[in-house]
């Protein structure tokens, strides 16, 4: 199976993407579905199609679905969550608020991480595509496992401990119903181990693909190389960058000759945000991309004869690896690079690369903002750069 995440600025046309590219492995024999895990779905829209929370065929090899994230939350967290409510509440906080302030963090975008696991596990299809939600929404998703999981044991070891006590007495007197049993705790490890193996999934790049869409626009490029630097930091493989809505040759009206320019500079600056990673380009239409006509055209400007199932990219453009505390080491390999070509420059939150007369314009994650290179080498063609606190 292969799992294709399309993630982006909000507005770049991912959903489009999704479903021109699941439109083309469906037609290409692949047993296909899309799923929307973004709270605004427009899946259904793009495919003019009526879909819900549960898949459902409609083209041959084609399946659709927006994800329902309440169904997932309730399966996963809603015994624990009724508990803490009911806990809450006798400390005087109103339901409604209770009910809020015990959602796990992160779960609304980490319900639809288990859809993922679950198409995986069950091995009923060969491709799954994913219509991701803007990425900030996306990173949170991404970066669950590790963010929540210090507040959820925090308030297990304390809940926990108290339930083994107050249960025996809550029976006796009427009020047990309120206490879990040890099984609702095991549930909700269930729910961490789960997308556990859904983050590892996802950092494989034999199995799965994170793509980057995008717009010939440089504020959208240069949010979408934060993303990427962020995806390269927890792991993820990422393998194409999708350029969509680029302005065509044949259009020559004057008005639109200074966007023409900007585009082609931002196509070319992309190069040099994201390295080696293959570019795909996607032109922009005469009309809105809905429906299958449509979108069979746009999978043919995208792909050509490619399948989109394939992975496109199997190396690293950069990683960052954790040397110790506020310590760190930037990787990016550089085959065929002279080291006497090299130049760095260092702004707080980007490196610039020169080699020869070709440029790579990296950004740097938070954690690297206020510290300074301690020491740079370049080795068996690659850059290794050290970060540290003075």
């Amino acid at each position: 199976m292969r799992v294709i995440v399309h993630t982006g600025k909000g507005g770049v046309g991912k959903t489009s993407i999704s479903s021109a590219t699941a439109l083309r492995c469906a037609e290409m024999g692949l047993k296909t579905i899309v799923i929307s895990t973004d709270t605004a779905h427009s899946l259904g829209d793009s495919l003019e199609k009526q879909i819900g929370p549960e898949p459902i065929e409609i083209y041959p090899n084609l399946w659709a679905q927006e994800v329902d994230t309440r169904y997932s939350m309730d399966k996963y967290w809603g015994r624990i969550q009724k508990y803490l409510t009911t806990l809450f509440s006798k400390q005087g906080v109103e339901d409604i608020v209770a009910e809020e302030v015990t959602i796990l963090p992160g779960l609304e975008e980490g319900a639809h991480l288990l859809w993922i696991n679950q198409y995986v596990e069950q091995k009923q299809f060969d491709v799954l595509i994913v219509d991701a939600a803007p990425t900030a929404e996306t990173l949170r998703l991404l970066s669950l496992p590790d963010v929540t999981r210090w507040w959820f044991e925090r308030i297990m070891t304390i809940t926990r401990g108290a339930a083994k006590i107050l249960r025996p007495i809550g029976k006796l007197v009427g009020r047990g119903d309120d206490i879990p049993e040890a099984n609702a705790w095991d549930e909700v490890n269930m729910l961490f181990a789960t997308l556990d193996k859904v983050r590892d999934l996802l950092a494989d790049p034999n199995l799965s693909s994170v793509r980057l869409v995008v717009n010939p626009e440089k504020m959208v490029i240069k949010e979408t190389q934060r993303t990427y630097t962020y995806l390269n930091l927890y792991g993820y493989a990422t393998d194409a960058i999708i350029c969509n809505r680029i302005i065509p040759d044949e259009v020559t009206d004057p008005y639109f000759a200074m966007w023409k320019e900007n585009q082609k500079e931002n196509i070319a600056y992309i190069g040099e945000a994201f390295g080696e990673l293959p570019l795909f380009k996607a032109p922009l239409f005469g009309g809105e991309v809905t429906g299958l006509d449509r979108l069979r055209k746009l999978a043919d400007a995208l792909y050509g004869d490619q399948n989109p199932a394939e992975g496109k990219f199997t190396g690293s453009t950069h990683k960052i690896e954790t040397l110790g505390k506020d310590r760190y080491r930037l990787i990016v390999p550089l085959p065929f690079a002279d080291k006497k070509d090299l130049d760095l420059f260092r702004s707080r939150d980007e490196l610039t690369l020169r080699v020869g007369p070709y440029r790579r314009n990296i950004v740097l994650p938070y954690s690297l903002w206020d510290l300074e290179i301690e020491d740079a080498r370049f080795e068996k063609s690659t850059l290794n750069i050290q970060f540290s606190k003075k």
